[in-house]
């Protein structure tokens, strides 16, 4: 029998918290990664590509260069090399990327150590595809959010296609501890100046509790 992973969710509530009210909000995913005896000591590791990611058509095949955010031990970097996708793929937690290098030593993905809020120069509009799962909802603040969503943006070639997945909220519902979920009008001010092709908000019940999300996908305009 699986063990509960109930008491790995409220370590990771508490640090998320607690880097949040020092001021160094991203600062707690080394910690939780590096001292994760396991996998399991990771709340949101499930060593399998996310469901979601899986399901979308645009990405069954690819021939270009696919840029995954916030990897962790990177199952969804494997799906999409497996698809064909030239992948680097990153995380701010250096024990998540050795972690991830380790278990896919055998691919040509490329991982790396960045914060996607100083991403390389090099990785500006270098992308037919940027996948982020999961990391904009762990960005406890509307300043840091705008922030990524422009990382996303501008790592977009014209003509590169965005997929996000994140949690949703109401503006009037308690935003909790920790995930900080987005409000539609936040998710759709950071796909400004992109095609949106998918703006997906429902209820996934497939959990023990029912969660509220968004699947978003939006392309990068072709300069004219």
């Amino acid at each position: 029998m699986a063990r509960s992973r109930d008491p790995d969710r409220t370590r990771a509530v508490r640090l998320a918290v607690e880097a949040r009210e020092a001021g160094r909000p991203l600062e707690w995913f080394e910690q939780l990664y590096s001292e994760a005896a396991d996998p399991e000591d990771v709340p949101w590791a499930e060593l399998a590509p996310n469901r979601w990611l899986v399901r979308q058509p645009e990405l069954q095949s690819g021939s270009g260069r696919a840029l995954v955010v916030g990897c962790g031990y990177g199952d969804d970097a494997a799906w999409l090399a497996s698809r064909g996708w030239s992948v680097t793929a990153f995380d701010i937690a250096p024990s998540a990327v050795r972690a991830a290098a380790d278990r896919f030593a055998g691919t040509d993905i490329e991982f790396a150590t960045a914060d996607l809020l100083a991403l390389p120069g090099e990785w500006e509009s270098a992308y037919d595809l940027v996948v982020e799962i999961f990391t904009l909802q762990v960005l406890p603040d509307e300043d840091l959010r705008d922030r990524a969503f422009a990382a996303l943006r501008g790592a977009l070639r014209p003509g590169g296609l965005l997929f996000v997945h994140c949690r949703l909220r109401e503006p009037e519902d308690p935003r909790g501890d920790f995930p900080w979920p987005l409000t539609p009008d936040e998710a759709r001010a950071g796909l400004s100046g992109l095609t949106v092709a998918r703006f997906d908000d429902f209820l996934d019940e497939s959990d023990d509790a029912p969660v509220r999300r968004l699947i978003a996908v939006a392309r990068k305009l072709t300069v004219a």
